[in-house]
């Protein structure tokens, strides 16, 4: 693809999440273009297309991702389904951007790695906090020393989901707190962290036996720094989006990094004084947009590739582990 060329995106599904992660980004988006939308059902794909403004309908998955005029695949199905039809967009040639968590498990994130590698393809994990300009500044304060020596790293993320019939506590389709909230507290302590952790213990609230509606997991870092991940999705926690990093020379609070769009704040403590620092209220969805189009169209860094996924889900599975629950398995 030249400088110059649009990215063409195709949608699997009509999940709930794209209008927002996609399709509005994409329209403030001169380089990119989404063109076309499958679904299981034929009807709720053409009144999405419709409502969105996309111009092809396909009758399945396969036949969208084999349309020669798609470049990209947006990948929002269910978790136990990333996997498959991430594997299936490499081997018919295409780009993808797949929603959190890659796949169901550690085991199959190295598949989608090497599948990745092979292929010479983008693959991109849609963890959009990773490009907003909240999170490089708290990397950024982290690294210069400010803080000084890390000695504990947290981060939670919890918000009421009652509609127990959801597909987020499906244990078929990969479901539980861990799995959709969690993932996002995990990668936030492994990012400020600067490691991946060993896990020391976790403790799950139950929806069923399977299914976890809240997790909270100690961890351990290879540098000797300690930190704790909590999440929910059905808790007496409602509503926690944060990061605390603590040194021994300071500590930083951060207050929404997951969607900075929204009300948030970073605060700062350490011997320069005390400080709140505020950013951008353009989408985090959209600056991450802008790294897919860049990897794609010039090479540019992916922060969130599938080799980070396997960090990730390996955590993810010592939780679920410390915590007495079967791993989450492909479909």
């Amino acid at each position: 693809m030249t400088e110059a060329a649009k990215l063409r995106i195709g949608v699997l599904g009509a999940a709930r999440i794209t209008p927002t992660a996609l399709i509005k980004p994409a329209r403030d988006n001169v380089e990119v273009e989404v063109i076309a939308v499958a679904a299981r059902d034929a009807g709720r794909a053409r009144a999405f297309a419709d409502k969105h403004r996309i111009p092809k309908v396909h009758s399945s998955y396969h036949s969208l991702i084999a349309d020669p005029d798609v470049d990209a695949v947006y990948n929002p199905l269910p978790n136990a389904l990333h996997g498959r039809w991430t594997r299936a967009a490499l081997a018919a040639g295409k780009h993808v951007l797949c929603e959190k968590p890659l796949t169901a498990n550690a085991d199959e994130a190295r598949e989608i790695a090497a599948a990745a590698d092979a292929s010479g393809l983008v693959v991109m994990e849609a963890f959009h906090y990773r490009y907003h300009p909240m999170t490089l500044r708290i990397e950024e304060i982290i690294a210069s020393g400010e803080l000084g020596t890390l000695q504990r790293v947290e981060a939670a993320l919890s918000f009421p989901l009652p509609r127990f019939a959801d597909i987020r506590y499906d244990y078929a389709l990969a479901g539980g707190a861990l799995m959709d909230a969690g993932c996002y507290a995990v990668h936030m302590a492994r990012t400020f962290g600067g490691a991946t952790p060993e896990v020391v213990a976790a403790q799950a609230k139950l929806r069923d036996p399977r299914i976890d509606r809240a997790m909270t997991a100690e961890l351990r870092f290879p540098a000797g720094h300690t930190g704790a991940i909590r999440c929910s999705l059905w808790s007496a926690n409602l509503l926690q989006v944060n990061a605390r990093v603590i040194g021994d020379r300071g500590q930083l609070h951060a207050i929404n990094p997951l969607m900075p769009q929204y009300p948030h704040r970073l605060v700062v403590r350490s011997a320069d004084g005390r400080r709140a620092e505020h950013f951008s209220h353009r989408a985090s969805y959209a600056y991450q947009l802008d790294a897919f189009v860049g990897a794609v169209l010039r090479g540019q860094e992916v922060r969130t590739t599938a080799e980070d996924a396997i960090e990730n889900m390996t955590v993810i599975d010592a939780i679920y582990r410390a915590a007495g629950l079967p791993l989450r398995q492909r479909a």
